[in-house]
Formats: C-alpha cells, sequence, structure tokens
C-alpha cells in the first residue's frame, strides 16, 4: 500500500527531465530488485542436493538473476536522458557565409517494390536541403530501376556482385563517390521517407567536429504485427517506441547512442577514417557506431521524427529482422570492438555492447522459462519456487510494480503487462537459438532480408510460430486440469507455494491465448498520420460541397457526408495537391469510396503531404481506455 500510494504522486512529484529524479525513481527500482533477488536466493529455494528440486528452483534462479541484471543495467543508462532538439535550432545553418554542405543520399535497394521506391525518392527530392544528390544503391540487379532513376534523375548504381550484403551496397558506393566526395553521407532503407527538415535539422548538429554520426529515430506509418493483429494500431504504440523514445535518448546522455542504419547521417571524414562501414557483422549499424568511437568520432541523438517507413508486416519478417540483430550483437561481441577487446574503446562503450548482448541471451530465454517452469509442479509435483504468497507480494509485486511505475513515467505508458510480454514472447524461441548459435559460432550465417510490403489483403495463419504456444497453452490447461481432478498431481507439498504458481498458470493461460491471436494476421491497409479525419472541397455537376475525407492514401480515399454511385465522376480538392479527378467505388458506410486519377504531378505532390511533413506518425504513448475497447473488439470480432 505503500509503494502504491508513492506511485500515485509520482507523475506530480518526479520530473522525468531531471537526472535527479530519474536516478531516484531508478534507483528505487534497483533497490528493490537487489531485495526481491536476495529473498528468492535465500528462502525459496530447495536445499542443495542431487534432486529435481533442486535442479528447477536453482536454474530458474540463475535466469532470473540474469533477467534482473541486465535490468539493472538499463535502470542505470535510464537514469539520464537528453534532448537536442534546442541545440540543431540554435545551429541551424551553422557554416555562414560558406558554400552549404554537400549531402549524399544513399536508398539501400534490394527486393523493394517500385511503390516502395517511389515514395523515398519523392520525399529526398522533396528535402528542404538544396546541395543534394541522391543515389540509388541496386543490390537486386534491376534494368527496370536503371531506367526509372533515368527518368526521375536519379543516380543509379550497381555493383557486380551482393558480398556483404548492406554493408558491402554501401562501401561500393562510397568507393564510387570518392571521385568527388560529398562533406556528408546520408543512409536510407529504401523504405523509408524523409521529412522535408531530415537534412537541415540533422546537419545543425555537426557544427561540433567530433561529432562523427547523428542518429534519429524511426517511425512507422503502418503498425507492427503486434499492434495489428490485437487491433491496438490506435492505442497502443509500435514495439520500438521504448527504445526510440526513451532508451536511445538516455544512451545519448551517457554519450553511447548508436547508429540504427536508416535514417543516420555521417561525416565523411569519419567514414573514411575507418576505411567505411564495417562487415564482421550482420549489423554493421551498430558496429559502425562503436569503430567511429574506437576512432575517437562521437554518435549523437536527435529525437525527433525527421523520417517515417514501413515497419514488417507480417510475423515472420517481424521475428526475422529481430533474430538479425541479436545474432549481429553476438558477432560485435566476438569482434575487433568487442566489450573485452584490447580496443581504444571507453569503459562506457564497453558497457553499451554488453548491455545490449545482456538483454538479448537474458530477456527471451527467461519469458520461455516463465511458460515452462510451472508444468514441472503439475506434472511432476516439482517445487520450483516455495514460498508464502504474502511474501511474494512483499518482495516480487512492490518490485513490479514499482519498475512498471517507473518505466511508464519515463516511456509516456509504454509497458502494457500481458501485451509487453507478448511482443517479446512470440519470437522467444527463434531469438533465444539466434543469441546461443551466435555466442558460440557468431559466423557463417546467411544475410536475411527484412521483406517489407506486399499482399497483405487476406487473414494468415502463421500455423509454424503458432505451434509451440498451442503446445505449451494445451500442457498448460491440462496440468491445471489434472491438479484439480486427480490427488496423484500437484500435491500440497508446496503449501503456498501452489497459490504462487496457481496464479502463475493462469497469467501464462491469458498470454497465451494472446500470443495465439497475435499468430493470426489480420487484412491490411494503408495507413499513416492522414487517416485523421479532415475537411475538403468535393465537385460534382457543377455543385460545390463539403465532405469528410477519411483514409487517405496515394491511390483512393473514402469520403464522409455524401454517398455516390459507383462510376460517379467528381473532382476533389485537397489541401497541398490540387483539384483532382476521381471516380466513385460505390457506398462505404457513411459515405462512399473513389479513386483519386492524379496527374504525375499530383501524385508526387500526395506523396509529399501523406509522408514527407515534419509531424510524428502513429502514437507516442499507450491510451488504456481505448486499449481495452480495442482488445475487446478484437476478440469480438474473432469470435
Amino acid at each position: 500500500m505503500l509503494v502504491a500510494g508513492l506511485a500515485l504522486m509520482v507523475p506530480v512529484l518526479v520530473d522525468s527531465r531531471r537526472t535527479l529524479h530519474r536516478a531516484m525513481l531508478l534507483g528505487g527500482a534497483i533497490l528493490l530488485g537487489l531485495r526481491y533477488i536476495h529473498w528468492r536466493a535465500t528462502e525459496t529455494i530447495a536445499p542443495l542436493g542431487l534432486t529435481w528440486d533442486w535442479a528447477a528452483s536453482w536454474s530458474l534462479l540463475g535466469l532470473e538473476m540474469a533477467a534482473i541484471a541486465g535490468s539493472i543495467s538499463a535502470f542505470v543508462m535510464l537514469s539520464r536522458t537528453s534532448d537536442r532538439s534546442s541545440e540543431a535550432t540554435r545551429n541551424l545553418g551553422w557554416w555562414g557565409e560558406a558554400p552549404m554542405p554537400r549531402v549524399a543520399i544513399l536508398i539501400a535497394t534490394y527486393n523493394e517494390e517500385r511503390e516502395v521506391l517511389e515514395r523515398t525518392i519523392v520525399g529526398a527530392q522533396g528535402l528542404r536541403h538544396e546541395n543534394k544528390t541522391i543515389h540509388i544503391l541496386d543490390d537486386g540487379k534491376r534494368d527496370w530501376l536503371r531506367d526509372f532513376c533515368q527518368g526521375h534523375e536519379v543516380d543509379y548504381i550497381r555493383r557486380p556482385d551482393n558480398r556483404d550484403a548492406k554493408a558491402g551496397n554501401v562501401n561500393h558506393a562510397l568507393q564510387v563517390l570518392a571521385a568527388d566526395p560529398p562533406d556528408y553521407v546520408a543512409v536510407l532503407d529504401a523504405d523509408f521517407v524523409p521529412h522535408r527538415g531530415f537534412l537541415s535539422r540533422t546537419l545543425a548538429l555537426f557544427h561540433d567536429s567530433s561529432v562523427g554520426l547523428v542518429q534519429t529515430p524511426q517511425h512507422f506509418f503502418n503498425p507492427d504485427p503486434i499492434q495489428h493483429n490485437l487491433n491496438l494500431s490506435r492505442s497502443y504504440p509500435d514495439e520500438q517506441r521504448f527504445f526510440f523514445d526513451t532508451m536511445q535518448a538516455s544512451r545519448d546522455a551517457w554519450d553511447i547512442a548508436f547508429c540504427c542504419g536508416t535514417s543516420s547521417i555521417v561525416r565523411w571524414q569519419a567514414l573514411q577514417d575507418i576505411g567505411g562501414l564495417p562487415t564482421e557483422s550482420v549489423t554493421e549499424d551498430f558496429m559502425l557506431t562503436v569503430v567511429l568511437q574506437n576512432a575517437g568520432w562521437r554518435t549523437v541523438y536527435l529525437n525527433e521524427a525527421l523520417t517515417e517507413g514501413l515497419a514488417p508486416e507480417g510475423l515472420k519478417e517481424y521475428i526475422t529482422q529481430r533474430t538479425r540483430w541479436c545474432l549481429g550483437m553476438m558477432q560485435i561481441a566476438h569482434s575487433r570492438v568487442g566489450p573485452f577487446s584490447r580496443s581504444a574503446l571507453r569503459l562506457r562503450d564497453r558497457w553499451s555492447v554488453l548491455d545490449a548482448g545482456i538483454y538479448w541471451l537474458t530477456t527471451f530465454p527467461f519469458r520461455i522459462a516463465a511458460l515452462a517452469y510451472p508444468l514441472f509442479y503439475w506434472y511432476f509435483n516439482i517445487i520450483v519456487v516455495d514460498a508464502r504468497v504474502p511474501d511474494v507480494i512483499s518482495f516480487f509485486g512492490v518490485y513490479y510494480l514499482w519498475t512498471l511505475v517507473a518505466l511508464n513515467h519515463l516511456s509516456r505508458g509504454n509497458i502494457v503487462p500481458l501485451i509487453n510480454d507478448v511482443s517479446q514472447l512470440v519470437g522467444a524461441f527463434q531469438i533465444t537459438r539466434a543469441a546461443l548459435t551466435g555466442l558460440f559460432h557468431p559466423h557463417g550465417h546467411p544475410f536475411k532480408v527484412t521483406a517489407k510490403g506486399g499482399d497483405r489483403s487476406k487473414i494468415q495463419v502463421q500455423w509454424r510460430l503458432m505451434a509451440p504456444f498451442i503446445v505449451l497453452l494445451i500442457l498448460t490447461v491440462i496440468g491445471l486440469l489434472l491438479g484439480l481432478v486427480f490427488d496423484r498431481f500437484a500435491f500440497f507439498d508446496a503449501g503456498d507455494g501452489k497459490a504462487v504458481v496457481l496464479f502463475w498458470t493462469l497469467y501464462n493461460v491469458f498470454v497465451l491465448l494472446l500470443t495465439l491471436v497475435v499468430c493470426i494476421e489480420l487484412p491490411r491497409r494503408e495507413q499513416h498520420v492522414a487517416d485523421a479525419p479532415e475537411i475538403a472541397q468535393l465537385v460534382t455537376d457543377g455543385a460545390t460541397r463539403q465532405v469528410w475525407l477519411v483514409q487517405l492514401t496515394t491511390t483512393d480515399v473514402r469520403i464522409r457526408g455524401l454517398e455516390l454511385p459507383a462510376g460517379s465522376q467528381v473532382t476533389l480538392r485537397i489541401a497541398d495537391v490540387g483539384d483532382v479527378d476521381a471516380t466513385s467505388l460505390g457506398l462505404e458506410g457513411d459515405g462512399c469510396r473513389l479513386q483519386l486519377l492524379t496527374t504525375p504531378e499530383q501524385a508526387n505532390a500526395l506523396m509529399l503531404r501523406l509522408y514527407s511533413e515534419d509531424n510524428e506518425p502513429g502514437i507516442a504513448g499507450a491510451r488504456m481506455s481505448m486499449l481495452i475497447r480495442d482488445l475487446s473488439r478484437r476478440f469480438a470480432s474473432s469470435r
């Protein structure tokens, strides 16, 4: 009750921008975590001996201690934060009367569709910084893309092989550019569209001659699989928001922010000093930062929404991306700039790499263990945790509640129980395998590109991903039933520990059910910030009427307030685009859907309007009342 009362005061008393306040808040979480682990290690585990109780309880304790060690490292890191927006504003155009810096924008591509590439190219061309060149780095050797670039007056670069994947692709382009080198190099993934102020805002931070790279956050105009499949795209932020909005800002305060590949800009001289992008890891972006730090260059973080792109839309792609990040981190740990290497890295740089490695090695195995260990009790009467319920509430409950309050206060409510568990659990088996494989055999694994776009018009059930969770759910439910029906299972030997395992098991049932729902991929349509309704003028039969625009995309729009039969020809006046001819596709809801018949100029203007405005797509923090409503609707629609 004391901690709950203090938690109510946190939003009033704690200023998340002040280091002292953050340190006190997270210092409390660290102390409570240490208190909990001491209790677990001294009062809840089986005595030493060659018994199954000893093996199960001690192994779980080991996994839990490793996970809490990772949490403590994160708490220390989160005790600081930085915001460089005012610094960027003060130093806009810092070069003064000198020539405007020349920036080469490198857009790396492999197999993306024309629509994906076109909006990125149009966005790059619309940047406010005039002294720029745009280069498409095609690792797919596509003739249609070469012709497309010629038609859009964009430089096209093709290399003879695909060695070293994206890092090799960028390094080949750097060799081409060396004949007439730029001052800075901006790197964009093929599906990331820059906002108009991307270059002007990031270049401002290069006023500091020690800065080698500026990283900006990644925002997405489409929901990730967790948001979409649970119907939470308007009430729960994308899975990476905590990292980009909270963790990277804290890393920057410690001077250990790192490059995340796309949406970054690097000084040409810094790249020359290190010989281009490193190729020893499949996550060349993180390693680029460490190699730059080893050479004396800094990476800084500008926490402004200056690009937006495609999040992986399918679960398989989502998991592939994260297993690649995990494997790449293990490769960096083994590299010449690993945490235990004889490099020139500072102690905090080594901590940065070690912290990331611990995250991948502990978080996901512990998620699996949390599902599996209760089964040992239900089927084999193995006592995993021997604890009284009041003690569990006092030691674990207090630590969990305070941590939840602290992290949500610092991250605008982005840590939601159950949902956060599901987002980590859905790829836990694959990521755990990648972590262990990378730890003992880091090299010799093929680079896998994260597929983006594609046909998402039908329901897809990911049976292979779902299978282990179905098995775990069946085993969990059967174990509960056996404990209820038969005296031969789930004895009372555990005392209060049985109540603990019962609550733990019921929680697992809800987590597994939500995970199964996530594995059922729902149809998609294009979504972005422009989904917010706006008033527009519509001309039909010589009369002008006001209508509401909703669900605006580059090809169609739904209007409210007017019903038009299919085939009706109208003109729609869209802000920043002009008068666009359109054809009604038929009635829909309280209005109708129109197909937009744009000219090439209007199509480009519409893409700039949708993807390049300096705003923040999506939502930044969880909205609990809406989340509960949206989740309820998801289960109602499933039924």
